[in-house]
């Protein structure tokens, strides 16, 4: 088959996982791959036919997202004129994660996209939710990048289409040791916010990944260094425990190495909050924000030696093919005729961009 693998470019979970993916589909598959929007640290050893600008969401610097920042740099006229000059009747199938100018590309041509992304799982009725229910949040994430049927991995196996974590082979095949130090990964704050927290801690070795420095340095205990995805990924297979957002991969990755793990979900983001309390039901401890008022749970944390067992099987390849095996030529254009037509589909998608835009 000819495939479009489209992925999104904000954050780098997404392109963590796709590195993995890649390969797999390439086996037997003719495919070109497609990545949109910013704030990514993680490059693609691909290469990347289609590079869109999407829609992104830009981190803040106080724990949460930056609305006014994500408003100067969305541009809905260059994101509707993304949608409509991708190609997407020239492939067979279209492999989607949480990409949303593919998605509605296919949505606007009455084609099959099929989702594989962790925010499909996060949305699965069964899967935990946070006590205060965010409905803009919930709405964006549902209607972010629509679909024709969806697949989605999470933490556990919460139903039948989602499965564990893609675990990336250069995590696998780290070396496990502990070396005593701290790996800290929080990108929606800034050094100082970061700074100020952790020098509380004088005897406790921390190393700061930044998402807001160019230039690394050392203060005392804490060193502050540019996001870097190999030394990111040896220091957390090094470390005591791990410190970061309420994100997918790195929590998933930090599980698998069997470090202990605190998260602080993003200030505005739902699907940050739901992991955290996916993350909170497995035993893993959350806090709100960064924050002096949270040092004493930081302390009770570092002191502690509780750890999360978690059986995170190496089953990428089993998963992709058993999803492909499921859509042969003629699947795809029973599955494509069920869906709304491109005039419908149109307005609907108008009025999702619109609302987007008015409430960043």
């Amino acid at each position: 088959m000819k495939i479009l693998y489209a992925i999104q470019g904000t954050g780098n979970g997404h392109l963590s996982r796709a590195r993995d993916i890649i390969p797999i589909l390439k086996k037997n598959n003719e495919v070109d791959l497609l990545v949109s929007g910013t704030q990514a640290d993680v490059t693609l050893p691909y290469e990347v036919k289609y590079r869109f600008s999407g829609l992104s969401f830009i981190f803040g610097a106080k724990g949460g997202v930056d609305l006014f920042e994500t408003y100067k740099k969305s541009n809905i006229k260059v994101l509707l004129s993304e949608i409509n000059s991708l190609p997407v009747n020239e492939y067979d199938l279209v492999l989607n994660d949480f990409e949303p100018v593919s998605a509605w590309a296919c949505y606007l041509n009455n084609k099959t996209c099929i989702t594989l992304s962790h925010q499909s799982a996060v949305l699965h009725k069964k899967a935990p939710q946070p006590k205060e229910i965010d409905p803009l949040g919930k709405a964006i994430l549902k209607n972010y990048a629509p679909s024709t049927e969806k697949y989605g991995f999470h933490f556990k196996s919460y139903g039948d289409q989602i499965f564990t974590p893609v675990i990336r082979k250069q995590v696998r095949e780290q070396l496990i040791e502990d070396q005593g130090h701290y790996t800290v990964y929080l990108p929606s704050y800034d050094d100082e916010g970061i700074l100020k927290v952790l020098r509380k801690f004088e005897n406790t070795k921390w190393q700061v990944f930044s998402k807001h420095n160019k230039q690394g340095f050392t203060e005392n205990n804490i060193s502050i260094q540019p996001i870097n995805n190999e030394a990111f990924i040896e220091s957390m297979a090094k470390s005591t425990g791990v410190l970061c957002g309420a994100g997918f991969e790195t929590p998933a990755e930090a599980l698998f190495m069997n470090k202990k793990l605190m998260v602080i979900p993003m200030k505005g983001q739902y699907e940050q909050q739901c992991n955290a309390a996916a993350l909170k039901e497995m035993g893993v401890p959350v806090i709100k924000s960064l924050k002096l008022k949270q040092i004493d749970k930081i302390g009770q944390w570092i002191e502690s030696e509780t750890k999360i067992e978690v059986n995170y099987s190496d089953d990428t390849e089993e998963i992709i093919n058993k999803i492909l095996s499921k859509y042969t030529l003629s699947t795809i254009a029973n599955v494509s005729q069920v869906q709304n037509k491109p005039s419908t589909a149109k307005k609907l998608q108008r009025m999702l961009l619109k609302s987007i835009a008015k409430e960043l």
